[in-house]
């Protein structure tokens, strides 16, 4: 990579870190305690958005395909990023790590457990590797018309942190119909709730891995949570994920 092209490298990940630091981030995590998600419009540029988006089709990015068919997962597929990861990937989940771990210890604490997500992602990543977990787990997703994915929780080993970040790459009612991103949550002894986010092309929404605190009349109790894609009904979508633990 030349000079140039390093600069404007540079510059693009400044801007994506600027932007997370100046997140409302009381507001966010008042919509993760209340909704269990909460939304973030316009995060990428569209420009941004078409160049992750192209990203799919260079191998050299990716440490694995999977096609999600053949593991019973729905239809469609994804591509794991290998490290290092690519600038903007990177950048943004080492932005985003920060504030959400701040979020993750508090959970632990309302759910009687010890803090255990130290304050740079770097030091956390140190602890997925220790565990035996050393393989990145960002990823791109891409659906085609008539696939989905199954509600289902990213659960890649013992060490698990309780956020993630998903952000759509492709524009609803331009790129493709159909595909929204859905939630489901079980809480104890009652029926699962459902949530739909209505996502367009740049926005993110952060949302639990498993599992969060809710406070009852009996005090705070545990719910856990699964997430997936309606069935797409024509063109192309792509996501970026966002998973700040590493797989085994």
């Amino acid at each position: 990579m030349g000079r140039r092209a390093q600069g404007r490298a540079a510059r693009t990940r400044g801007r994506q870190v600027r932007r997370v630091a100046e997140l409302d981030w009381p507001a966010i995590e008042a919509e993760l305690d209340e909704f269990g998600c909460a939304l973030l419009p316009g995060l990428l540029s569209p420009a941004e958005c078409a160049r992750l988006a192209a990203s799919y089709t260079e191998p050299a990015l990716f440490r694995s395909r999977v096609v999600m068919e053949r593991h019973g997962f729905g239809r469609g597929e994804y591509q794991y990023f290998a490290y290092p990861l690519p600038a903007p990937v990177a950048a943004l989940r080492r932005a985003f790590y920060q504030p959400l771990a701040a979020i993750a210890n508090r959970w632990q604490a309302a759910l009687g457990l010890a803090p255990r997500f130290p304050a740079e992602h770097a030091d956390y990543l140190t602890q997925c590797h220790a565990a035996g977990q050393p393989r990145p787990t960002p990823l791109l997703l891409q659906y085609r018309a008539g696939d989905y994915n199954c509600l289902h929780q990213d659960l890649y080993g013992d060490e698990v942190f309780p956020l993630q970040v998903a952000v759509l790459l492709s524009q609803p009612g331009e790129d493709f119909d159909g595909g929204q991103f859905v939630l489901t949550e079980q809480r104890p002894r009652m029926q699962s709730r459902a949530e739909v986010v209505p996502l367009t092309r740049g926005d993110a929404v952060v949302f639990p891995v498993a599992q969060r605190p809710v406070s009852g009349g009996r005090g705070v109790y545990r719910v856990n949570m699964r997430h997936g894609v309606s069935r797409l009904l024509s063109g192309r979508r792509h996501t970026l994920g966002l998973i700040f633990h590493d797989a085994s």
